[in-house]
């Protein structure tokens, strides 16, 4: 390691890491408190953290170190040719005037702090987000459901004018990095390019939409039918079962929340964890995991400090979505300084991308819909069997299509909201939706809908990592099918009980950390890059 490399990736270390363990503990107490003080606190450090990070003699050190690496003016070991890298992009992202920076931090705090204590009114009565989604998923009385959803959308015009105001400020920080927008820049930082997606969603495009549509039909006839409708020319958004029609409905006659009914959620994913050899209970120590007032009503895990102390904020109820979720959040934590050795440097000891850690956390959340992972967890009723299998079968598919078409709409109302901000943005957004999603926009409703997505206002351009994740998910389980179930009906595999799968997961992925792009881990975890091939697979 040359002495610039080393003595700069030693200087921010040593500046900015206690920074960032601090900003980390207090964006968990806002989340979990939604009080003033800890919002204020945790915008104070972000801050700091970006004064550090948009300092000007800084940034032409690193810089000089990057080019010269790039360049091959200097020969540097991997591992530190990729810290520097790392840190390039987070100084380039912040190389501005450092009052954007602040009134970017500002903004963003105000939008979080909005949607973690917005509760929507039905009839003078304030409903949380389960409340909300327990209307949608049960309700006959469509009166009641259109209320629901619309007094859940309403959040929309409380954010959107702090958002379009984020939006200007994110262009105006691109524009002066030499980008042509927002969007754009944030795929470079990400190591990502618009021309690659854009033909990996055409690809997927064209393979999702006439199952999907398949799919749909039934669908809509089932829901016209229980929802006493005359026609599917009379269904709108608030007929689904969920916001925004982005998750998995049950196909079948079997109902999976009753599997979860009676049971202690945690209880059965600290088993599960256990079981692959990926214990769990110092996370589950440290967690949020039930409702309370000002809380935020998501879901997410967080690594403190990359030494250990990992969480999980939840809001769970006894039932398949919570199932899921969990096991979605706690595979995020198994990607964490949980298990990535600490033998890695800090600024690499975290997952390589957020496509790849997105995509562990959807490898175990798909579980829930698994007949295998269900039998060796002994929660299948011996009776029905068959059904359940058709029903877990067809669920799952619905998971992976309704996904699939959803962020195809996140990822180009997106792209279309940097490039042109001072469009019609609610018809953009149902234009999208109605053509990636079959869903007829609402008759006469003029409101920013497409502000009610809390990802759009406070983790832009990150969306479509989770479809990306799936196909991640896939690739890695036909990895693991290959190397430890081979034969196996690939629908079968639960991975209950089995510890090479932990092992082959932390050799694969977990102990990689950061120190290779996406790409190389993808093609090192797989034996291939990214691809659609075992994705198509698993919805046919």
């Amino acid at each position: 390691m040359s002495v610039s490399a080393a003595a700069f990736i030693e200087e921010h270390e040593k500046k900015v890491r206690p920074v960032e363990v601090q900003a980390s503990k207090a964006w968990w107490e806002a989340n979990v408190s939604g009080s003033d003080e800890a919002f204020a606190r945790k915008a104070e450090l972000q801050n700091q953290l970006d004064s550090f990070l948009s300092n000007n003699e800084s940034f032409a050190k690193i810089k000089s170190i990057y080019e010269d690496l790039r360049n091959d003016k200097v020969k540097e070991d991997p591992i530190t040719k990729r810290q520097i890298d790392v840190l390039y992009k987070a100084y380039l992202e912040k190389h501005v005037d450092p009052s954007l920076l602040s009134r970017m931090v500002e903004l963003s705090n105000q939008v979080e702090k909005t949607f973690n204590t917005f509760r929507a009114k039905v009839d003078d009565k304030e409903l949380t987000q389960n409340e909300v989604s327990k209307i949608l998923k049960e309700s006959k009385d469509n009166t009641l459901r259109k209320k629901a959803w619309e007094g859940s959308k309403a959040v929309g015009a409380l954010v959107e004018p702090t958002l379009l105001e984020l939006v200007k400020i994110r262009n105006e920080v691109a524009k002066k990095l030499g980008f042509g927008n927002y969007h754009e820049m944030m795929l470079f930082l990400n190591e990502q390019d618009y021309t690659e997606l854009d033909e990996l969603f055409t690809e997927l495009d064209g393979l999702t939409t006439k199952p999907f549509q398949q799919l749909k039909k039934g669908m809509d006839e089932e829901i016209v039918q229980n929802l006493g409708l005359k026609s599917t020319e009379e269904l709108r958004p608030w007929h689904y079962k969920d916001l925004f029609f982005q998750e998995a409905t049950k196909i079948g006659n079997f109902d999976l929340d009753t599997l979860f009914a009676d049971k202690d959620v945690i209880k059965l994913c600290a088993e599960f964890y256990r079981s692959i050899g990926l214990p769990i209970d110092n996370i589950l120590e440290k967690s949020s995991l039930y409702e309370q007032p000002g809380k935020s009503p998501h879901a997410f895990c967080i690594d403190i400090d990359r030494e250990g102390d990992v969480r999980v904020l939840a809001n769970i109820l006894p039932d398949a979505y919570w199932m899921d979720t969990m096991l979605h959040e706690l595979g995020h934590g198994c990607y964490s300084s949980k298990y990535i050795p600490s033998t890695l440097p800090y600024l690499l000891r975290q997952q390589s991308h957020i496509l790849t850690t997105e995509g562990i956390a959807m490898l175990f959340g798909r579980l829930a819909k698994n007949l295998g992972f269900l039998k060796s967890m002994k929660l299948t009723p011996a009776s029905e069997l068959e059904e359940l299998r058709k029903t877990c079968e067809n669920t799952l598919k619905s998971q992976l299509l309704i996904f699939s078409r959803w962020v195809q709409v996140m990822f180009y109302f997106e792209r279309s909201l940097y490039c042109d901000p001072l469009q019609d943005l609610n018809k953009k957004w149902w234009d999208l939706v109605e053509k990636y999603q079959n869903i007829h926009r609402p008759d006469g409703r003029d409101a920013p809908d497409y502000a009610s997505k809390i990802h759009i206002v406070v983790a832009p351009v990150y969306y479509h990592n989770y479809l990306m994740g799936e196909m991640f998910a896939s690739q890695v389980l036909a990895s693991i099918r290959k190397h430890l179930y081979p034969g196996q009906d690939r629908k079968e595999v639960g991975l209950v009980g089995n510890p090479k799968v932990g092992e082959f997961l932390i050799e694969k992925v977990f102990a990689v950390g950061n120190s290779l792009s996406w790409k190389e881990l993808t093609k090192y975890a797989t034996g291939e890059l990214l691809n659609s091939k075992e994705f198509a697979a698993d919805f046919e």
